[in-house]
């Protein structure tokens, strides 16, 4: 049997370097963009805007793809270094990226693992008790105070019966109730094709950034290569950084929680964890919202979960984060906090995320080659 030809992205051999070529004289080069052609240099702008307004159009029409492939991007370069150590033991790409996904996909799995069951028990035992709460509430003594004062009871059932003769509210109630669907949809959709992206990516991204970095010129080329790799590096060992202190963030939650005695307390050191990944204020945000469950359960418990986990947070500000992230970026203070509000404005929870490391990829590119252009003129 024949064998079946292979499509193989490859690099391709290094050919002959081109010979100089003398420079052409000043008074000798053909300018396409001179007054002395008025109606080719009108012509060649007119065409310049048209197609800086259709690029503009095209992208504004393709949002959420660009979400999309930045989303499977940013993730496939932070499992780039997994990937890239299981090389070096010897394994083909293949077999790191499979373990890459694989370990991908169990840590979103454990998530809805968690979070399903909580979700469906606490909707099941609230749908439970609210007739009891309703009951409860109308015979208390506050609510009878309020229906003396101002005549509650009256307004509500006048209301009801307003919402039910109109039928417009059903539609409304059956339009919200496809409205969330749609949104669960949506949302499985995109995770679906964030994965599959970056399954892609992960795959070709020695090949990618061969391609991207033949694209400069070759006098500069070496010196796009290593902007790249120090950047694409960053991105990487970043991402595996901020894993570190999210997992060690979870489980410190979960320490608080447990010795607080507030249920569910894998679910919420899993939120803790997650909220971690957002850099500034997430894990501050995230021990803020779980302080204010733990009220629901007494001020006891949320004293000691807010006392352990607040005094940890200082702990990691000034002694753990400093120590993992120290080998992946180095941005001051200030820029990261302009860096991740501007990233939040432009892109809510994955611009925030995306901000630091491309702060850190501007300001390489600032050190290592505009300020030595400055320093020659």
């Amino acid at each position: 049997a024949r064998p079946r030809p292979r499509f193989d992205v490859r690099s391709p051999e290094p050919g002959p370097e081109p010979a100089d070529t003398a420079e052409v004289p000043e008074e000798n080069r053909v300018r396409l963009i001179s007054a002395a052609h008025p109606i080719q240099t009108g012509f060649l702008l007119t065409v310049g805007v048209g197609l800086a307004l259709l690029v503009y159009g095209i992208l504004s029409a393709n949002t959420q793809l660009l979400v999309w492939i930045g989303s499977a991007l940013f993730i496939s370069l932070g499992l780039d270094p997994i990937v890239r150590r299981i090389e070096r033991w010897g394994a083909p790409r293949g077999v790191g990226v499979a373990a890459a996904l694989l370990l991908l996909a169990a840590i979103l799995s454990a998530f809805f693992s968690l979070l399903i069951p909580t979700v469906v028990e606490q909707t099941a035992a609230f749908v439970n008790d609210l007739p009891d709460m309703v009951s409860d509430f109308l015979e208390s003594k506050f609510f009878h105070d309020l229906d003396s004062q101002f005549g509650i009871r009256e307004i509500a059932e006048t209301e009801m019966n307003r919402f039910v003769a109109d039928s417009a509210n059903y539609t409304a109630i059956f339009g919200g109730l496809f409205g969330v669907g749609s949104a669960i949809v949506n949302t499985g959709f995109s995770v679906l094709v964030v994965l599959v992206l970056t399954l892609y990516f992960l795959v070709s991204l020695p090949a990618m950034k061969f391609w991207a970095y033949r694209l400069a010129p070759r006098s500069r080329r070496h010196r796009v290569e290593y902007l790249g790799e120090e950047i694409t590096s960053s991105v990487g060992f970043y991402v595996i950084g901020q894993s570190v202190v999210a997992v060690l963030n979870g489980l410190v939650a979960f320490i608080a929680v447990t010795i607080a005695g507030l249920p569910f307390g894998a679910l919420l050191a899993f939120f803790a964890g997650l909220m971690a990944f957002i850099p500034l204020v997430g894990a501050l945000t995230g021990g803020i919202i779980i302080t204010a469950v733990a009220l629901t359960g007494g001020w006891q418990q949320a004293l000691v979960f807010a006392a352990i986990y607040f005094t940890y947070l200082q702990v990691e500000a000034y002694f753990v984060s400093p120590r993992v992230m120290s080998k992946a970026v180095a941005v001051p203070g200030s820029v990261a906090v302009i860096a991740v509000i501007a990233g939040a404005a432009l892109l809510g929870v994955l611009g925030a995320l995306m901000a630091i490391p491309l702060a850190a990829g501007v300001m390489l590119v600032v050190r290592e080659v505009l300020l030595p252009r400055q320093d020659r003129l």
